[in-house]
């Protein structure tokens, strides 16, 4: 099982090599901003590493929303992280779910996730694995809680498009652990990346606040058995930096092969 980390986007081989990862997850360019990723000099050496590569896409790209001044500079963004993600060998580019303004049909909002897939569709697809990610609140949310996910697929999963399942954000958004996986596969047929977070706060609480393993509100075995029977990679996306990250990677190693 190929387990390993979020980690500065500077030098992602080394912050692997610190924390005794099989894999990276960063970000190409600012995740709360609008502006395209540049080339990378390291390019080639990510493409040629053992150390597998996975890119979170910006927080800011909403494909769901009804605002047009979001959803099309979203889609343009999405192709372009995409574009990049190839480049470095990615073999995932993560996005997260979106969302509708209040007083909005969600309905439009997975039609319009349909619509900016079947649009890159017919132009050849992103180029890389697009794999949407479980959101941690909101109310008109397409992937917090997993009726709406259901919908989402509904709209998007004959572009092959994967899901990245994240611990956290499903304890914050209301969606029990404890069978999580058997849920989702019968929603989504397949889980590719598993974001294996602790959360800070309370179980429906919505809030997106990460915690080390051994620490928080989610029971550390049921992050372990979700590992465990997804059977799909794994990173951490938790805090304490080197040190932290490299105690929860090797806390999961030691416990998923029990």
């Amino acid at each position: 099982m190929r387990i390993g980390a979020h980690v500065d986007a500077t030098d992602p081989l080394d912050e692997a090599a610190l924390r005794k990862a099989d894999a990276v997850q960063f970000f190409l360019a600012d995740p709360q901003g609008w502006k395209a990723p540049q080339p990378r000099a390291d390019a080639a050496l990510l493409r040629g590493s053992e150390v597998d590569v996975y890119i979170h896409a910006p927080y800011v790209i909403n494909l769901a929303t009804t605002n047009n001044r979001i959803r099309i500079p979203s889609r343009k963004l999405l192709l372009g992280h995409a574009g990049a993600a190839a480049e470095v060998g990615a073999k995932g580019l993560i996005v997260h779910g979106g969302h509708v303004n209040a007083g909005d049909d969600l309905t439009v909002g997975f039609d319009n996730w349909r619509k900016a897939f079947a649009q890159v569709a017919e132009s050849g697809g992103h180029g890389v694995p697009v794999f949407i990610e479980n959101t941690a609140g909101g109310d008109n949310a397409c992937a917090r809680r997993f009726d709406n996910l259901a919908r989402l697929w509904d709209a998007v999963g004959e572009y092959g498009v994967g899901f990245c399942l994240d611990t956290c954000h499903a304890h914050a958004g209301g969606e029990d652990l404890l069978d999580i996986v058997d849920r989702v596969k019968a929603i989504t047929g397949r889980i590719d990346l598993i974001h294996a977070n602790g959360s800070k706060d309370s179980f429906d609480s919505g809030r997106d606040r990460h915690d080390n393993l051994a620490n928080g509100t989610i029971d550390p075995d049921l992050v372990v058995e979700v590992v465990r029977t997804a059977g799909a990679p794994v990173i951490v996306e938790t805090p304490g930096g080197v040190d932290g990250q490299a105690t929860d990677i090797a806390y999961l190693r030691d416990r998923v092969g029990r």
